[in-house]
This record gives C-alpha cells, structure tokens and sequence, in this order.
C-alpha cells in the first residue's frame, strides 16, 4: 500500500484550517484502516507566511495529532511556490503526494479515486471539475475563457483544472528538474508527459474565510501562465507591426497620389487619430516585450523559489 501525502498551502487560513484538519484526518485515517495507505501517511500543512493565527494552529496540530506535518515557510512566497515546497518535502517521504487548496472546496471524497488510479499505474492523476456552478458568472467566464485562450496559444493545459492533482514519486522527481521562477504548475505538470488520467468531481462552496485570489491575483496569475509557456504573443506583435507598415505605405501611396492630383486637404483630425492609433500600438508591444524581459530578469537571478523556517514531522 503506498504511502499518500496530502500537501495543502495555507495563507492566512486560521477560520478554516482546524475544520480542514478535521475532516483530512478521518479521510486519512480511514484509507489507512481499510488498507488503501500506509500508516506512515500525512497531511503536509504548508504556512505561506500567512499573518494571522496559522502557523500557530498548525503548530499545535503537529505536537498533537500524528498525522499532520508543517512546513513554516520564511516569508510570503505566493500559492504555486508554497505548493512546490511541500510538494518537494513530500517526495522524500511519500510513494505519492496529492495537492488540494485548504479552504475545503476540493471533494476529498475522491482521494480514493486518485490512490485507485495511482495504484493502476499513473504517475498524474487531474482533479477536473464537473460544472463551476459555485463560481460567480464573472469567474466562470473569465476562466473559461484562459482556459480556452491558453489552448489557442498552444499551452498543453488541463480544462477545468487547478491544482488538485496526485503526482507520484517518479512525477516529482521529474517535476524538481523544472528550474523556472515564474512558476505555473498547470502548464509545467503536464509536460513531464508520464501516464495520466483523470478523476472529476464538483467542487464546493468555500467553508469560511475568504478567497485568496481577488481578481488582481487572477490577471496576475494568468499573466504568469501565458508569457511562461507561450511566445505567441512576440508573434503577434511581429504580425501587428508587418500590417501596420504595410497599410502605411497604402497610405503613403494615397497621400502622395492626392498631393499630385491637387485633392490634398489639409486637417489635423486624421494626423491626430494615426499619431493616436500608432502609438497605442507602440506602447501596447513594448508593454508586451517588457514583460517578457522582466521574466529573463528574474530566470537569470536565480533566486531561490522559496525557504523552509521551520519543519514540523
């Protein structure tokens, strides 16, 4: 029977973590009463420099309950470099390690159907949402639409897919050889390219707290994930500037052919609108290339992703 980790990042999730706890560890415990785990499995709380009573809870979690572990990280490093920690911790321990978010709206009824997939012979298992009918008309659309977005850029992405997924010992290996700093696990997990499959569910409400991910964090979020795995964007904007020089000189063309023909009028409305037009454009691509560049800038530092202040077994 392998032993399972369940890893679950935590920022500022005191309203929510002992019910978290709670529920895991029955979840836990019965998998390893009817033989699905072995005993020396774990839930994995990793603190992402949350400010409220966290760590403190998860701290005391660990003196007094055997299955829960904690990872105190030294500082606030974001969700995906939180996951990766206690993702990177896990795989020294654990035949596999599920990742699920702490706010209880992953169904951890399903855990089974990861560790029966896992058992078959998948290194990947996908957590995949039946419908998003507890999201907002506003979220559900915009993240279908980066779901859909990212496939037209030729990201390889799971639809429906956040972050609840199983990934096996071999899968982690693999994914610790994944060296970027602009992480976006849902892009980077599906390259590594072992056999996967797919388990889905329907996703909950939140049990309490609040989320994590304002509509900031999203564009962000979703900004990270195109310019990491797509250069379409470049593309585009070499295609942008090809039609506008080729529509200039059709201008060009005009304006010259009007000056000669005695039809030219003078205005300063169209001079105002392409100087306007143009250079729209203009700071449009740079804002595009510049991101890009600011990706390089922090690839080439090389800083660490992140470091553990504490580790509680």
């Amino acid at each position: 029977m392998p032993t399972v980790y369940l890893v679950i990042p935590c920022y500022n999730e005191e309203a929510v973590l002992p019910e978290t706890v709670k529920r895991l560890e029955e979840k836990l415990s019965a998998m390893i009463e009817s033989g699905r785990a072995d005993k020396a499995s774990r839930m994995l709380l990793v603190d992402d420099g949350s400010r409220d009573k966290t760590w403190e809870l998860i701290a005391r979690f660990c003196d007094e309950k055997p299955l829960v572990s904690g990872i105190k990280l030294a500082h606030n490093r974001g969700h995906q470099n939180a996951l990766l920690a206690g993702l990177m911790t896990a795989r020294k321990y654990a035949d596999c390690a599920i990742s699920l978010d702490a706010d209880l709206q992953d169904d951890i009824d399903v855990i089974d159907k990861f560790v029966d997939k896992f058992t078959q012979g998948c290194d990947v298992v996908y957590g995949v949402r039946n419908k998003r009918e507890t999201d907002t008309f506003f979220k559900r659309a915009t993240a279908q639409g980066f779901y859909k977005f990212m496939k037209v850029l030729g990201v390889d992405i799971v639809y429906n897919h956040a972050d609840y997924r199983l990934m096996s010992r071999r899968a982690l290996d693999a994914l610790s050889e994944y060296r970027e700093t602009n992480l976006f696990l849902r892009g980077i997990v599906p390259l590594i390219g072992y056999r996967h499959d797919y388990v889905y569910y329907d996703r909950h409400e939140r049990f309490a707290g609040e989320s994590k991910y304002p509509l900031k964090k999203m564009l962000s979020f979703a900004i990270d994930g195109i310019t990491s795995f797509s250069v379409k964007p470049l593309r585009l904007i070499s295609s942008l500037g090809i039609l506008v020089s080729f529509l200039s000189v059709i201008g060009l063309l005009y304006a010259l052919i009007a000056h000669f023909s005695g039809n030219t009028v003078s205005g300063w409305t169209a001079i105002v609108c392409s100087i306007w037009l143009l250079g729209g454009i203009q700071l449009l691509c740079l804002g595009v290339v510049g991101g890009y560049i600011g990706k390089i800038y922090s690839e080439v530092k090389a800083r660490p992703r992140y470091l553990i202040e504490e580790f509680k077994k």
